[in-house]
């Protein structure tokens, strides 16, 4: 068994890469498939992942076997910062291999693999790699989280182009319809914008709404 791996990046930090990973995972579970989660890297916490934790809380299945050896959260920096500052900070490389060697341990058990980034795109994981040119030279399809917020329609048509330049597939588009600095007329005309764009340029890709209810 061999599953399949699809990464969730945000158009920025804290737009609600967590909540659509987690919530995404409870809704491909209830169709009957076998799913679970990683963190690719995760700052600003010691001993177990934070994003992991809501993974569960939202998916409501309590710890994985792999969260509590570790699988599920190779790469853990104390310092709340990007992942190439933090590793600099603690004086502990990013461990690329180990992270590979992770993801693939979890392709090996689930049908579907989600792995959520930290912060946008183009955080660099080392000072040469930057997240997105890891998630080509995986070959993995991206699912790009994204709101309402003022400036949101420039991020997302930014991280779009980085996206098609790499040559990395799009899976989709996750809408984190509750963003509380959102202006809701903004926030109506920037998802239908976006909307219309991803299915003008990216047809196969998917659309999702994250209900607000999860969002809380």
């Amino acid at each position: 068994m061999s599953g399949e791996v699809i990464f969730v990046g945000g158009i920025d930090t804290e737009i609600g890469k967590t909540v659509v990973t987690g919530w995404l995972a409870r809704q491909w579970i209830e169709q009957g498939r076998e799913v679970i989660t990683q963190k690719l890297v995760q700052t600003g916490c010691v001993g177990a992942s934070d994003d992991i934790l809501l993974h569960r809380r939202l998916m409501g299945s309590g710890l994985f076997d792999e969260d509590r050896d570790g699988t599920t959260m190779p790469a853990l920096y104390a310092y709340p910062a990007s992942p190439h500052l933090a590793a600099k900070l603690e004086g502990r490389a990013l461990d690329l291999d180990a992270i590979a060697a992770a993801t693939a341990r979890l392709r090996a058990r689930y049908d579907t693999v989600l792995v959520e980034g930290a912060g946008g795109l183009l955080v660099p994981l080392t000072a040469e790699l930057l997240t997105l040119d890891y998630v080509a030279a995986q070959g993995w399809p991206v699912i790009l989280v994204t709101s309402g917020r003022l400036g949101s329609i420039n991020h997302t048509l930014l991280s779009l182009e980085a996206i098609a330049a790499r040559g990395v597939a799009l899976h989709g588009i996750a809408w984190n319809g509750r963003d509380d600095g959102s202006d809701e007329v903004i926030a109506a005309e920037s998802r239908r914008y976006l909307r219309q764009w991803m299915q003008a340029r990216f047809p196969q890709a998917r659309w999702y709404d994250v209900p607000v209810l999860m969002l809380d």
